[in-house]
């Protein structure tokens, strides 16, 4: 019997992972990359004998399979994966093929900013309370590479809105959505409602035994609730009002009751993650480890001793009384409004790269109360000047990670806060938003 043939765009993380379980599956397996692929996904796809291709594709290869599953950087406008719908060849992403074959039950972490701080605190009490469970997805794991290695219970799994737009018949037994806010506009033809709408994907094919956590004061999420019909149970949570059945913020203590008899209150000032922003991260995740039952002690430990991940608001160190923070994880211009406003000190604020469309000026009032001078970084820095020059007196031009650091230097004084919260892509002048950081962590350490 001849087997079925999957083709794979796109070698990396996602990709890669996908070959593999296909592979295990019994699947004929191709891998076609229109761009280099790196050494290690080579050195895999080599070592498993999976055939593959890089820069290129082609066509005759690719359109003759059963399936493709496509990495969730790759645009429905690319040429290649027009002709592939054109010829009815079903495209699915990573995260749907790696489903089909894992019982464990899923919690889908979504949302413009958070997610992945929100899917790492979710994990590390899923952990501890002795759970059998996966991190995966837009966090670096793949999803499939996992699911063809071991076992588990559970998956916590960090999901882009690239990644639901390709998901069908996949089912979050718990989804989070935490917030929709303006990004990645240039894929959704730069409407809102669009975004909007491959966010609540998140929700799709659940039943009335599924729970969905969501954020009760983020308006585009309230707005797209009124048209969507969930059937799964309902958690809100909000740091503006009571809530009867989900979490809230009263008198600075966390509030989540989602079962009477067994409240849990924490005050804020316990959590590890601090911030406005941080306590609706903490809020999800504590409603997720209710529905599942775990100890409150074992809840408010994990809260309390959560070490954040690397790029995001990352403390690096503290020089003649000034405080260095990595943030080249903002991305986008919500971020670094996030960033600015976890920091109590006036902020010399480092920013710039690939704009994709920014609008600053949601930054304007942050910006003016609290940023003494801004560091631009990056090739083309016209709309940060045009955005900024009637708020901040000094922005500076620079060119790399080091060039920054140094004008922050003479900049700050004591009691200041340096802060890398970019609001932009960073491929402009580095490899990736981790390079970036690790550029600015290491200029930091020479001063």
């Amino acid at each position: 019997m001849e087997r079925q043939k999957i083709v794979v765009l796109g070698a990396g993380e996602s990709g890669v992972g996908a070959a593999i379980l296909a592979q295990k599956k019994g699947f004929d397996v191709f891998v076609s990359d229109f761009g280099t692929i790196g050494n290690q996904y080579k050195e895999s796809l080599k070592e498993l004998k999976i055939l593959f291709e890089e820069n290129q594709h082609t066509q005759d290869r690719i359109l003759d399979a059963a399936e493709v599953i496509k990495s969730p950087g790759i645009p429905d406008t690319a040429g290649i994966v027009k002709e592939i719908k054109r010829k009815g060849i079903p495209v699915i992403s990573e995260i749907e093929f790696a489903k089909r074959y894992t019982n464990a039950k899923t919690i889908c972490i979504t949302g413009s900013n958070g997610k992945t701080t929100t899917t790492m605190l979710t994990y590390h009490i899923l952990n501890r309370a002795g759970l059998k469970v996966g991190l995966a997805g837009n966090i670096g794991n793949s999803f499939a590479a996992l699911v063809a290695a071991e076992e588990f219970d559970w998956f916590v799994l960090e999901l882009s809105s690239f990644m639901l737009d390709d998901m069908f018949d996949f089912r979050a037994n718990i989804a989070v959505l935490l917030n929709i806010t303006p990004d990645h506009l240039d894929r959704y033809d730069y409407k809102i409602d669009n975004y909007a709408a491959s966010k609540m994907r998140v929700t799709r094919n659940q039943t009335a035994e599924d729970t969905f956590i969501f954020c009760a004061d983020d308006e585009e999420t309230l707005k797209v609730l009124n048209h969507d019909q969930i059937k799964s149970k309902k958690y809100p949570f909000s740091i503006r009002r009571k809530i009867e059945n989900g979490a809230y913020l009263e008198n600075n203590n966390i509030h989540i009751n989602i079962n009477l008899n067994d409240q849990l209150t924490m005050s804020i000032t316990e959590l590890a993650l601090q911030g406005k922003h941080n306590i609706y991260n903490s809020m999800a995740s504590g409603i997720v480890a209710k529905v599942l039952d775990i100890r409150n002690t074992t809840i408010r430990e994990s809260m309390g001793d959560f070490k954040n991940i690397e790029h995001r608001l990352e403390h690096v160190a503290k020089i003649s009384g000034v405080d260095y923070i990595n943030d080249s994880k903002a991305t986008n211009v919500n971020s670094t409004w996030y960033a600015l406003e976890s920091v109590g000190t006036d902020v010399i604020l480092i920013m710039g790269g690939v704009d994709k469309g920014n609008d600053y000026s949601m930054l304007k009032d942050m910006v003016h109360q609290k940023v003494k001078a801004i560091i631009c970084l990056g090739k083309d820095n016209k709309r940060i000047h045009e955005a900024f020059e009637d708020d901040v007196e000094i922005i500076v031009n620079t060119f790399s990670a080091h060039e920054a650091v140094q004008v922050a230097y003479h900049l700050a004084k004591k009691g200041d806060t340096v802060l890398l919260s970019p609001a932009c892509a960073s491929f402009d002048l580095f490899k990736n938003y981790e390079d970036r950081g690790n550029q600015f962590k290491a200029a930091v350490k020479e001063l």
